[in-house]
């Protein structure tokens, strides 16, 4: 891509579904023909219930219900109560499943905060339910994912997933239907997303779009803000009228790369564009990190360096693929402060301290003075003392990994 592209280079940005590019060949506004895509026959899909309900595939939806945990739902079962609840009711349910009788139960309705502010609805399947949807959802996964839309011959199957989907809800004590979408929280949700933006997919194919799309978030980028303006207009239309889905207005823009974010990452700005990591995403890592070492008072090192090596080993699993590595240094650094700052709180008393640094090699004149410091944590980590005693040698031996050095 030339640098004159690069630097007018528009990305739409659909709060549901965020991604997409034009061809570099074409010119703004035409459209490459359909692309051509095989369809599936549904004959050979008249008996999926009876693979949703085979011992293996009810094991591993068990099996995954359980490992998600979760609160219980409006029936107050929990997670450990279901395999005993299974074990005794299973054949009653099973001949529900297949004779298409199974009715699922109302949601139960929470707010949680948002990263960005705000709240979020979910909606709390019981977890007979959850067991019902992880069911189904593996065998869709398993043999029809990516094209069942429309496909799928299985009356009783499609029955049982509108019955999902028209639960209800229930709110400050009242049950109501669900009147637009699936509810966040149900293994369910980003299958059906997927299924109903499937045509979404089809639509910006026929346009010639390039496009990259995850569940309902995606992005389209384009030439111009002027080809950005139509592009976003004509889409929206297809969107309401055709997928009679709901913009989120808030969340959608035609803006350049390096104002957007998708998935937690984000572009740098000048002449090489370069995939980074997201402020926001940078935040909240910093956020649960302070969570985890602040814990540390009622934890032993042990403890808090284990649950924190968990977490940042997964976030650097996600997040290392970013192209900026100067970010992952700095952070590296952070975290080592925080670490530090822990073993200190750990050394409650100045006596504890001064002997703590004395035993990691410190000099008795500079242990003492460091124990008795009148500074926090936060100031002390960065003394010559604390350097020293907790090493990165040290704080590598004692588990902590690098973002850097392990991506």
């Amino acid at each position: 891509m030339s640098e004159e592209r690069q630097k007018n280079q528009e990305q739409l940005a659909f709060a549901f579904a965020e991604g997409s590019e034009a061809p570099p060949g074409e010119k703004e506004g035409t459209e490459a023909p359909m692309t051509r895509r095989e369809t599936e026959d549904p004959a050979g899909n008249q008996r999926v219930m009876e693979e949703v309900c085979e011992r293996e595939n009810r094991r591993e939806a068990l099996k995954r219900v359980r490992a998600n945990k979760g609160s219980p739902g409006l029936d107050g079962m929990t997670v450990d109560e279901l395999p005993e609840y299974l074990e005794q009711h299973w054949p009653a349910i099973r001949e529900q499943l297949l004779s298409g009788t199974y009715e699922a139960k109302p949601v139960k309705r929470v707010e949680i905060p948002k990263p960005e502010g705000g709240m979020r609805k979910l909606g709390i399947p019981t977890v007979l339910d959850r067991f019902v949807q992880q069911a189904v959802q593996l065998v869709l996964h398993d043999k029809l994912m990516g094209a069942i839309a429309k496909r799928v011959g299985d009356k009783r199957l499609l029955k049982l997933i509108r019955a999902l989907l028209n639960a209800g809800v229930m709110e400050n004590g009242l049950v109501s239907p669900s009147v637009e979408g699936t509810p966040q929280g149900g293994p369910l949700s980003p299958l059906l997303s997927n299924l109903v933006l499937d045509e979404l997919d089809r639509e910006l194919e026929r346009r010639g779009h390039r496009f990259v799309r995850y569940a309902d978030d995606s992005n389209i980028y384009v030439r111009s803000q002027r080809a950005g303006q139509r592009v976003m207009e004509s889409v929206k239309r297809f969107i309401t009228e055709k997928l009679k889905l709901k913009v989120n207005e808030s969340k959608s823009a035609v803006a350049k790369p390096q104002e957007r974010k998708f998935l937690g990452f984000s572009f740098t700005g000048g002449k090489e564009l370069k995939r980074k990591i997201a402020p926001k995403a940078i935040d909240r890592f910093k956020e649960r990190v302070r969570e985890i070492t602040q814990k540390s008072k009622g934890n032993s090192m042990e403890q808090t360096m284990e649950e924190l090596a968990r977490y940042i080993c997964g976030w650097r699993g996600y997040f290392g693929f970013c192209e900026t590595p100067s970010v992952l240094k700095r952070l590296d650094s952070w975290i080592r402060r925080r670490v530090r700052c822990a073993f200190w709180r750990q050394w409650t008393t100045g006596r504890k301290r001064y002997a703590e640094l004395v035993r990691r090699g410190v000099s008795a004149e500079a242990a003492a003075a460091t124990a008795g410091s009148r500074h926090g944590p936060w100031r002390v980590s960065q003394s010559r003392a604390l350097d020293r005693a907790l090493s990165n040698a040290y704080l590598t031996s004692f588990g902590l990994p690098s973002l850097v050095e392990g991506r």
